[in-house]
């Protein structure tokens, strides 16, 4: 059912898997949508040519969502090219593992800028688009390990966890504008991966699932796309883990 057509949405970490898989399912409900990746431009551009496939529009943008500038040149790119935006998904993350002892300061703000204070600055810098919406949308990605914790990641742990309550704060601050913002947190899921993460991470060897099988990026779009659209305004502040029962809250 293409029920948000006429509607932008914005996704950070697009280029590939979970972000690339949202992108095409709010493109099949006839949003079109604003891609972003920092550098892979040509995953973006096919995870764009996919989008037109569905008779969208679809716009690349390279942008680093931990400098301020480039993020106020991003939101000026969605409004130059849409005139408008009415979801925005914060997806990009950094999923480093380092042992404890080896985590430098640099190490530790870095992943902190991508996965916590990116997506709170670009929320910050969309605020007006998705104010003028008369559906405003904000669904932040989260992750297993905010609530299970994980060896050699207590950084991406805590910014993850962060993200948690971010989303319950933005959720109390803008609901006057009849804005919603939730989380989806996915638990285990079939990924290619790479950058700063290229080997299966130890939470997924030692964790199964109640439904014995590793989830699709498409499973985690679909609960993406209905918070998104008109069947999911009267959710917000919320934590809706995708898991397949590997952790139940």
């Amino acid at each position: 059912m293409q029920d948000m057509q006429g509607k932008t949405a914005l996704i950070t970490g697009a280029a590939r898997n979970i972000g690339r898989a949202i992108a095409l399912a709010l493109a099949d409900a006839g949003a079109n949508v604003a891609l972003v990746a920092r550098a892979d431009r040509d995953g973006l551009e096919e995870t764009a040519a996919l989008a037109r496939a569905k008779g969208v529009r679809a716009q690349v943008i390279l942008a680093d969502i931990t400098d301020a500038a480039s993020i106020a040149d991003m939101i000026a790119a969605v409004k130059a090219a849409f005139g408008r935006l009415d979801v925005l998904v914060n997806n990009a993350a950094l999923r480093a593992e380092t042992p404890i002892e080896e985590i430098t300061s640099a190490e530790w703000r870095k992943v902190l800028a991508v996965n916590l204070d990116g997506a709170f600055f670009t929320v910050q810098a969309a605020l007006p688009l998705l104010k003028a919406s008369d559906a405003g949308a904000i669904i932040n990605i989260g992750g297993l390990t905010a609530y299970t914790g994980a060896k050699n990641r207590p950084h991406v742990v805590a910014a993850k966890a962060g993200l948690d309550g971010l989303t319950k704060a933005l959720a109390q601050d803008l609901a006057e504008a009849q804005i919603t913002v939730n989380l989806v947190s996915p638990g285990l899921i079939a990924t290619q991966r790479g950058g700063s993460s290229p080997l299966e991470p130890e939470h997924h060897k030692k964790h199964t699932t109640l439904l014995g099988r590793r989830g699709q990026p498409e499973e985690v779009a679909a609960m993406v796309r209905h918070l998104a659209g008109p069947n999911g305004r009267y959710i917000t502040g919320q934590t809706i883990h995708v898991n397949g029962g590997v952790y139940l809250p």
